[in-house]
């Protein structure tokens, strides 16, 4: 498969104040910093031909290019993750852009890749996301696991943190759960940050409904590798347990 004319760049949104895990992005796993093992899973993908890291503080910044990657300041008032990959994109001369979030340090290349495909292969896909097919009841239940439907195209018909679709007689089976990574041509890019925050957005606690509120698709990809966001102290303990354990070190 061939690329785009400009590319595919990879921005990965990373901000320091997060509420429940101060300096996020800086914890350390296995004695080097989280966002090192976002870039690095970035840098694997073979589609990908720039990375970013999108950042409003300079510590974080001066962290990446220390280990060599290439960091772009940003707005302290960007809202949210997807504002502050508008903003980097700007800049870019790349026309494809995958949302890589800065606290995904298991997010694995081939799910990159899968997000970015549809975007080179057809024309008409303006947006894309990610979703692991599963059938574990417990997670389905979960309102921490997003799940997503998709109609017979595989574009999302509804995003949620209930368990959708719904069994009536079974009360569980297969469900496919979203993985918070996103692709866009940068101008529809553009166009979602410019979008304001929708009723079911703020119901669900889902930025991603502002989309499907407001007519537009999303191609939903089945992927086969999970991924693991880091939130708050344990989630780290747990991600480094199974990052340190993989890599055999």
């Amino acid at each position: 498969m061939s690329g785009p004319p400009n590319g595919v760049a990879v921005v990965i949104p990373a901000r320091y104040a997060s509420v429940r895990l101060p300096g996020k992005p800086l914890a350390q796993i296995d004695g080097r910093p989280m966002i090192w093992y976002v870039w690095e899973k970035a840098r694997k993908s073979r589609l990908a031909t720039r990375v970013v890291v999108a950042t409003d503080d300079e510590r974080i910044a001066a962290a990446v290019r220390g280990f060599g990657g290439e960091a772009r300041m940003t707005s302290p008032s960007c809202a949210s993750g997807t504002d502050r990959v508008a903003e980097t994109a700007r800049g870019l001369t790349e026309e494809i852009i995958v949302n890589l979030q800065g606290d995904e340090p298991m997010m694995h290349p081939s799910v990159i890749d899968a997000v970015a495909a549809p975007l080179i292969r057809d024309p008409s896909v303006s947006m894309t996301t990610a979703a692991l097919p599963g059938e574990d009841p417990e997670e389905f239940l979960r309102p921490s696991v997003v799940k997503v439907v998709v109609d017979a195209r595989g574009d999302a018909l509804y995003f949620s943190r209930a368990p959708i679709p719904h069994y009536r007689d079974a009360g569980t089976g297969r469900y496919r759960k979203h993985l918070g990574i996103y692709g866009y041509r940068k101008e529809f890019l553009f166009a979602v940050a410019a979008l304001p925050p929708t009723s079911l957005e703020e119901a669900e606690r889902l930025e991603q409904l502002r989309v499907l509120q407001n007519g537009y698709r999303i191609r939903v990809v089945d992927v086969e590798h999970d991924s693991v966001g880091v939130d708050t102290p344990e989630d780290l303990t747990a991600v480094e347990e199974r990052l340190c354990g993989r890599n055999g070190r």
